[in-house]
């Protein structure tokens, strides 16, 4: 699977693609529909093909990602818990449970980077085609379908884009997903935060006294790029060469034609530009996966050198907003990919989960094989000091025969197992962006709460209790049985 139509098109022959016919409008409208359709029946949650689009002759393509199985299908895997497995299996399980000695160990790791390094240049293509239509001086983001999704917005944003830049000090590339605002013809807002790698490419630029760095805005491509650009990345891993490992081939890339930078060949359309370290104009309010709007503050401002596009593109968009919402299902994709990771720092590490009305980093649930004491509060301690799960608002650590994705189940053993007194944590910590509930930006309260059973080291003086469950026999002799009683 090469590229975003290609994806279409197998949705489609797999069920899970509507196509609509009757000319909607950019404006709100086709937020409503989306909306509708991501918190509808399951059975009636697709991908959605816009046809026509007022004013535009680029259909545009949304909820490419808002099922559990039209992620998996992303993969090319029949579920997506078989994503943990295949980098498992990358990582070793010898690695993964930690034998042998610290510098095997290292050597292995080392290897391990070495392979996915060689990845990132891709497979450089002469001719790709995302540049079969070239406009550089007549370059106009008004030739594309940019959707207005909330009424309070403050303007047209892309929401799907892989944005593409270069560490000024390094070389290395960052692919981030950050949305941009659409000011005019020519320019757009880079929506960065501060704890992302592309605002680190800024404050590099600026130190080193550049005055702007070349970018990329690519849409569409291998369903897999939009995906990656959301992944946060372990330390000097590029997003692209992850998509070359999990497809077993490396990536065709393309140079652009007005920036020092290499592009996929499939992609449906690029935006050529630059970033402006020093120009920064006000962006937003804009309606957030967090399902508030986020206030408004100064970025970046991306000037167009050139648009580039296959002949007959499709414009692919998300919509954010009061979860649960397509981004809930990317960002499963990305937690079976780093459990794998997480469990090299994190042995006794069963599961994670964040779900949905959590908004990933409000809520973070974690189960455990617990042999010692305090186990459940090194693990809250890990966490929240761990890259992007640093931003974590509320981390709970329950035992390891707690299903994390029966929600009903977690909050029944959280409330019977916790004493509030002794089992909650409460810490100051660097939050998300946009957190928007702590008295200042960027920094606030935060929450750990140790779910586990507790021993007699822990200040429990009784016996804990045992969980209510049948005799497996008893299963097993009504399970042979139920056809037969006539119940249902």
């Amino acid at each position: 699977m090469k590229d975003l139509q290609g994806f279409v098109r197998l949705l489609e022959e797999e069920g899970e693609l509507k196509r609509v016919k009757v000319a909607v409008s950019k404006e709100l409208e086709v937020t409503e529909i989306v909306n509708r359709v991501s918190k509808g029946p399951p059975e009636e949650n697709k991908a959605i093909l816009f046809e026509e689009v007022e004013g535009h002759k680029i259909p545009m393509v949304a909820n490419l990602f808002g099922s559990r199985r039209r992620m998996s299908l992303a993969f090319g895997l029949k579920d997506l818990s078989e994503l943990e497995g295949r980098v498992s299996d990358f990582l070793r399980p010898d690695l993964l449970q930690l034998r042998g000695s610290l510098f095997e160990l290292a050597g292995r790791g080392l290897r391990m980077l070495r392979t996915l390094r060689s990845l990132a240049a891709g497979k450089i293509v002469e001719k790709a085609p995302c540049q079969e239509l070239v406009f550089r001086e007549e370059a106009d983001l008004g030739m594309l379908p940019v959707p207005r999704l909330w009424p309070k917005d403050a303007g047209p944003y892309i929401t799907l884009p892989q944005v593409v830049t270069l560490d000024p000090e390094t070389g290395r590339r960052n692919v981030g997903m950050y949305r941009l605002q659409v000011i005019d013809n020519k320019r757009l807002i880079v929506h960065w935060q501060r704890h992302k790698d592309g605002r680190e490419h800024e404050q590099a630029a600026k130190r080193m006294g550049l005055k702007s760095i070349p970018s990329a805005i690519v849409l569409g491509g291998d369903p897999l790029c939009i995906w990656a650009a959301c992944l946060p990345a372990p330390p000097g891993i590029e997003e692209y060469a992850i998509v070359s490992f999990l497809r077993q081939t490396p990536l065709e890339m393309v140079r652009c034609v007005t920036q020092p930078l290499t592009v996929p060949a499939h992609a449906e359309i690029v935006i050529e530009g630059y970033i402006n370290v020093e120009e920064k104009e006000l962006e937003g309010p804009f309606g957030d996966h967090t399902g508030f709007y986020s206030e408004r503050a100064p970025f970046p401002v991306f000037y167009v050198t050139a648009i580039t596009m296959k002949k007959a593109p499709l414009f692919p968009f998300t919509v954010t907003g009061v979860p649960p919402m397509e981004d809930f299902w990317m960002g499963k994709a990305v937690e079976r990919f780093a459990i794998p990771f997480l469990r090299l720092l994190l042995p006794e590490l069963k599961d994670i989960s964040m779900p949905s009305c959590g908004t990933f980093h409000n809520l973070l649930l974690a189960s455990i094989k617990k042999s010692y004491p305090g186990q459940a509060r090194r693990v809250i301690n890990a966490i929240f000091g761990l890259g992007l799960l640093s931003l974590t608002k509320a981390i709970v650590v329950v035992d390891e025969e707690v299903d994390l994705e029966d929600l009903h189940t977690v909050a029944w053993y959280v409330l019977a197992n916790v004493d509030w007194r002794r089992d909650v944590m409460i810490i100051d910590g660097p939050l998300d962006e946009l957190d928007h509930a702590s008295s200042q930006p960027l920094f606030g309260g935060k929450i750990g709460i140790d779910a586990t059973k507790k021993m007699r080291e822990e200040g429990y003086g009784r016996e804990w209790p045992e969980r209510v469950g049948m005799d497996e026999a008893i299963v097993k002799k009504v399970d042979e049985k139920w056809g037969s009683l006539g119940l249902f």
